[in-house]
């Protein structure tokens, strides 16, 4: 969020605030606190993803028994190894194609694991899927987007070994980064990167 400039200014001898505020400015400051009102305040501090000079992530995946714990960014940019390994593990295992992984799905991930204060990987149960797989599982169950968004590597179900299913489901709402379905027949919270809803 920009910080309201003041004009020129600046503190005065005991410290206060000098000059007056433009009608735009406070304009700004009337719709940033509206707007604090309306959105629950775990929800604004979880709009960015929380700063760390690395970003890592650790992963298991629960189809073909493979474990990953890698760092993918470090001081904001993503590393092409890292994101090669992130991709080959999260690969539809069917097909065994591999597909690149949104990134922000990637720090999606990062934010929820560090709202959920835990050091145990993602159990993933379904990352990338080619369009064939999608549409098999499609045709067996009704839960399946026929266009899911895990065909384009921006989303995944997982669940997590210390937390329950509800806390997971409910940390991943209240990051508000996008899409969040709760499955508790089938053992997993699905996160994506689309437009913000739940079910």
């Amino acid at each position: 969020m920009g910080s309201v400039a003041l004009g020129r200014s600046g503190i005065g001898d005991r410290g206060t605030v000098q000059g007056t505020l433009s009608r735009r400015q406070l304009l700004k400051i009337g719709t940033v606190v509206a707007g604090c009102g309306l959105v629950p305040t775990a929800a604004v501090a979880a709009l960015r993803v929380p700063y760390a000079p690395e970003r890592s992530l650790k992963f298991y995946n629960l189809h073909t028994g493979e474990s990953l714990s890698t760092v993918y960014c470090v001081n904001g940019r993503y590393i092409e190894g890292a994101l090669s390994e992130i991709n080959y593990l999260m690969r539809d295992f069917r097909a065994n194609e591999v597909k690149a992984i949104d990134p922000r799905l990637l720090d999606l991930l990062y934010s929820l694991n560090r709202k959920l204060v835990t050091q145990q990987p993602f159990h993933l149960i379904s990352g990338y899927r080619s369009p064939a797989t999608n549409a098999m599982l499609a045709a067996h169950s009704e839960g399946v987007a026929r266009h899911s968004l895990h065909i384009e590597g921006k989303a995944a179900d997982i669940r997590v070994p210390d937390r329950s299913l509800w806390e997971v489901w409910r940390a991943s709402m209240e990051l508000l980064s996008g899409g969040v379905g709760y499955y508790p027949r089938s053992d997993f919270v699905h996160v994506d990167v689309g437009r913000v809803r739940f079910w």
